[in-house]
């Protein structure tokens, strides 16, 4: 039987997961405020092509929608590998948990712009994803051997 210990530095983590709560809420409410100023009712999840091609501010609401929503898609494996990498190595995994958030929102400003092209100065973020891909790898094999 393998025994799981939680050290003090798992507070890390913790906070690390709390941080990234508040990106998506940060994220959200900026969607919501694009939506408003575009003019996009509900239940309509974007502006048609169409329309942003015609309208800025559509445009702009489509920009900051797909960049929260694309958060969202990944949110799940994010926590999960930032929580299972964060067991054997809390330290790293939160290191490694806030360069992804900080890219997310490199990501999500970029994006903002209306220019979809500059959501890629992001693209630093992906250092702290792998580096919790190889947390959790690590993590795993640590209790298999």
């Amino acid at each position: 039987m393998v025994h799981i210990e939680i050290t003090r530095e798992f507070g890390y983590v913790i906070a690390t997961g709390i941080a990234s709560i508040f990106l998506t809420i940060y994220l959200g409410a900026k969607a919501g405020m694009a939506r408003r100023k575009a003019g996009v009712p509900y239940p309509f999840m974007y502006a048609t092509a169409e329309e942003a091609k015609n309208d800025h501010k559509k445009m702009i609401f489509n920009c900051h929608q797909r960049a929260h929503l694309n958060t969202l898609e990944i949110y799940p494996q994010f926590l999960f590998i930032l929580v299972m990498g964060g067991l054997k190595y809390p330290i790293l995994s939160s290191i490694g948990g806030v360069i992804y958030i900080l890219g997310r929102l490199a990501f999500a400003w970029g994006y903002q712009t209306g220019d979809p092209s500059k959501r890629v100065r992001g693209a630093f973020g992906y250092i702290g994803a792998l580096t919790l891909i190889g947390t959790s790898v690590a993590s795993a094999i640590s209790l298999l051997i």
